[in-house]
């Protein structure tokens, strides 16, 4: 996959990923799966939404994430 995107759920990070984490993995997924670093100006719309979408669906999942029988975000 794309080597920029880390782990972001315990114990691989200290703490709970950020925001902030969570949208530059969103960012770099998208870049990657559409092979534009910066999408033109027809494009700038439907490509922010995209990592809208997959930031929230991350959120949700780390969220949600069980690890050692603990919840991630505990």
């Amino acid at each position: 996959m794309c080597r920029s995107i880390k782990t972001l759920r315990p114990p691989a990070l200290p703490e709970e990923a950020t925001e902030e984490e969570i949208r530059a993995a969103a960012l770099q997924f998208v870049r990657k799966v559409s092979g534009f670093r910066a999408p033109a100006a027809h494009n700038r719309e439907v490509f922010d939404h995209a990592v809208d979408v997959i930031a929230q669906a991350t959120a949700e999942l780390l969220d949600g994430l069980e690890v050692r029988g603990q919840r991630a975000s505990a």
